[in-house]
Parts: structure tokens; C-alpha cells; sequence
């Protein structure tokens, strides 16, 4: 089903759609009332939401949908307007599992690559089960069905105040926007530590992403720029397009290297520079995601003697990821979303040895 209040962008998208023969568009509808009036008949494997509706706009129509009739939600938002990429991030919060970006006409230069990425989105989430939101804390959205709780208990580690964790590095594909906002939303203000992000999305969002995750948690967030220094407390986001790295010193490389497993920036290109750099120093963290990056990553992160920590399927919107990760044994912990910042917080200043 679509959802657009614009007739053009409507007509162009059912034309996008009908491109694709295992797409099929059984509704294309102009507002959220008309989205819920039709879902119950339509039945739509997926939805394409339009952000700013008439009426109930996209967000509250996505938060309904998610509350009533959970189905997988693909926002297509305009990439350069701030509002609308605001209220697309909080949808995102509210359930929806991805964004892209909205298509402007045949003729325009990137054209191709738009309708592209929207019915390759549009099949892949059409394949993601879902069930009716049932939040942790006050802000959880839609997860995968038939999970089970299954945390390990925390670890212990040996650090000690001479050798405290120096960086910490957060990675997440489908469903990561409201993880990572859960996260580090968790972490205290004091928290010692730089942060490190990877965050698959479209190179056209990644600035607005950035903005909006430092209006929703208490510690500065910006995109990371190259050759700067990590600071302590500080969050800094891999650009678009572009593999975020650590080298010595802890200073940040921004690398236009080869994507890994197709993903640019890769989670397994960060964690595998904290493997080189921090070793037992660092701490790694594996979100929601849809394939595999950042799996071998974590492990080599492990191997080196770090923290490494996988969630747990009973929270993953997509249970891929961090799948990979626990299938090789690359978890040191596999903790739930509403678990890691507290965990985070207790092993980020670790006490004394006997």
C-alpha cells in the first residue's frame, strides 16, 4: 500500500512499483485516515509512508498502524527537508523499519538509483514479521515475532584503573535509529567514554540522522570528521557512504575504501579498527540489523581481548546482525535493548582488582 498526499509522487511511485514484478500495489491511498479506513481490506504486505500528510500525518498514522495492525513500514521522506526527516526519524522510533528517500521525477540525475533502493527496501521489509508494540521503557517499537528471552548473565572483566575501556563502538542497520536512541539514551552524562556509530542508511539522511539522534539523547552527537580526536562522552556518527575507523592516538579516519559485504560504511571496518587499536580496551556492541555485518568485526574485537556485546532476539527489530555474531561465538554478552546501557554504564568505569 502507498501512502502519499501528493497525486504526482503518488503516480510516480505506483509507476516505480510497477516496475517490479514481485511487487504489487493493492491500494495508493492520499491520507493517514484513508491508510486506516483501507488497511483492514487491502491487507498489504508492506506500507509506503508519506511523512507530511494533511490530517494525521505519517507519524501518528504509523504509530497507529504499529498499535493496531502491525505491518512493515517503509517511510519515503524528502532527504533535504529538515522537518520532515525529523518526524521520519521519530516514525522510525514509532515502528517503521526504514528510510528512503523520496523520488522527484524520470528525469532527474539519480533516478534510477531512488527507484532502486525503494523497491529493494519495499521487499525486503515486506518480509519482516512484526507484532503489535509492546514497548520497553516508554520507547520500543515493533520487533520480530516468536522471540524468546534468552540474555546471558554479565561478565567480568579484568581491567583495572591503570588500563580503563577507552571507546566504544555501536553499530545497526534495520531498526537501529530507536536502538541507538535507547542505548545511548541510557548512558549517563559522565559517561567516560567516546562513542562510535555506524548506522546503515542513505548517504542523504546521515547528516539529519546525526541532528536528530543529538535532540534525543542527553550526549552531543555529531558526524565524524576525519583525523579529530575521539573525545570522552562524545558521539560521533560515520558520514554517509563512508567507513568510520580508529587509528592511534584515538583519532578518527573517514575512508572512502571498498564497501565490505556491500555496506559503506561497514560496522566490521569500525570493530576491526578497535581490534588494532584498542584491543582489550574496547568495547563493542551489535544491534538490530538485517545480514551480517559487523559480525567478524566483533569477533576479531573479542579475539583481542575486548568487550563485546550482541542483542538479544527478543528486542531485535531484525535478528540478522547480531545472529551472525552469536552464531560464531563473536558475543560476549547477548543482552536485550533495555539491558545494554546499563551494563554499558557499569563496565565503562571499572573497579579495582583485589
Amino acid at each position: 500500500m502507498l501512502v502519499e498526499d501528493s497525486l504526482v509522487v503518488r503516480q510516480l511511485l505506483i509507476h516505480i512499483v510497477g516496475r517490479d514484478p514481485r511487487l504489487t500495489v493493492v491500494a495508493a491511498v492520499a491520507s493517514g485516515e484513508e491508510a486506516l479506513a483501507t488497511l483492514a481490506t487491502a491487507r498489504p504486505d508492506v506500507i509506503s509512508m508519506d511523512i507530511r500528510l494533511p490530517g494525521i500525518d505519517g507519524l501518528e498514522t504509523t504509530r497507529r498502524i504499529m498499535a493496531e495492525r502491525p505491518t512493515p513500514i517503509v517511510v519515503v521522506a524528502d532527504a533535504i527537508e529538515d522537518s520532515s526527516l525529523r518526524i521520519s526519524m521519530n516514525a522510525l522510533r514509532a515502528g517503521a523499519l526504514s528510510v528512503v528517500e523520496k523520488p522527484v521525477a524520470t528525469t532527474h540525475a539519480g533516478y534510477d538509483a531512488v527507484a532502486t533502493e525503494i523497491c529493494t527496501q519495499l521487499r525486503i521489509m515486506a518480509a519482516v514479521p512484526v507484532i503489535r508494540r509492546r514497548p520497553i521503557g516508554a520507547e520500543w517499537a515493533g520487533r520480530v515475532a516468536g522471540s524468546t528471552i534468552s540474555a546471558s548473565s554479565a561478565p567480568t572483566f579484568a581491567w583495572t584503573k591503570a588500563e580503563p575501556p577507552s571507546v566504544l563502538a555501536v553499530a545497526a542497520s534495520t531498526g537501529g535509529p530507536p536502538a541507538l536512541a535507547k542505548v545511548i539514551g541510557g548512558l549517563p552524562t559522565t559517561f567516560p567514554l567516546p562513542i562510535l556509530v555506524v548506522q546503515h542508511m542513505g548517504p542523504a539522511f546521515m547528516e539529519g540522522f546525526a541532528a536528530w539522534l543529538n535532540g534525543v539523547v542527553a550526549l552531543p552527537v555529531a558526524l565524524a570528521r576525519d583525523g579529530e580526536r575521539a573525545e570522552a562522552g562524545r558521539v560521533y556518527v560515520a558520514p554517509g557512504d563512508r567507513h568510520l575507523e580508529l587509528s592511534g592516538g584515538g583519532i578518527l579516519r573517514i575512508s572512502d575504501a571498498a564497501p565490505i559485504s556491500g555496506q559503506r560504511p561497514a560496522a566490521t571496518a569500525l570493530f576491526r579498527s578497535l581490534a588494532r587499536h584498542a584491543g582489550r580496551r574496547g568495547i563493542g556492541v551489535l544491534l538490530t540489523g538485517m545480514g551480517e555485518d559487523g559480525a567478524t568485526g566483533l569477533l576479531d574485537m573479542r579475539n583481542a581481548g575486548a568487550v563485546t556485546v550482541a542483542e538479544d532476539e527478543s528486542t531485535a527489530v531484525v535478528f540478522g546482525m547480531p545472529a551472525a555474531a552469536i552464531r560464531m561465538a563473536a558475543a560476549g554478552a547477548i543482552l536485550p535493548l533495555d539491558r545494554i546501557a546499563a551494563h554499558l554504564g557499569r563496565i565503562a568505569v571499572p573497579e579495582p582488582r583485589p
